[in-house]
């Protein structure tokens, strides 16, 4: 059985904005109204949706290779926490055809 971190990353929403900043980044939903401010972290993370990477694992083994200090669980942990606020705020959301998460990536 494929592990959850294996699924597909969701991708971002047409209607939401992104501004990067020195310390980081804002997101904005044009449908929704809804004012995201992210750290450095969550702005890369932003970066690294699709197309950038495409699974968790992708994703948390590139944050890993920049954050050295901090463990690979610790950081998909991050992730994870981050995607569902991306998602409970509308500025994600997964392929309707596969809304939770897509299939699992072998």
């Amino acid at each position: 059985m494929a592990r959850h971190e294996d699924r597909a990353l969701p991708t971002r929403v047409a209607a939401a904005v992104f501004k990067r900043l020195p310390e980081g980044g804002v997101l904005f939903s044009t449908e929704t109204e809804v004012y995201f401010g992210v750290g450095e972290v969550g702005a890369r993370i932003w970066e690294l949706l699709p197309p950038a990477a495409h699974t968790v694992d992708e994703m948390v083994a590139i944050l890993s290779a920049k954050y050295h200090d901090v463990t690979a669980d610790q950081i998909r942990a991050d992730v994870e926490r981050f995607l569902g606020e991306l998602l409970d705020n509308g500025l994600v959301a997964y392929d309707p055809a596969h809304p939770s998460g897509g299939p699992a990536i072998s």
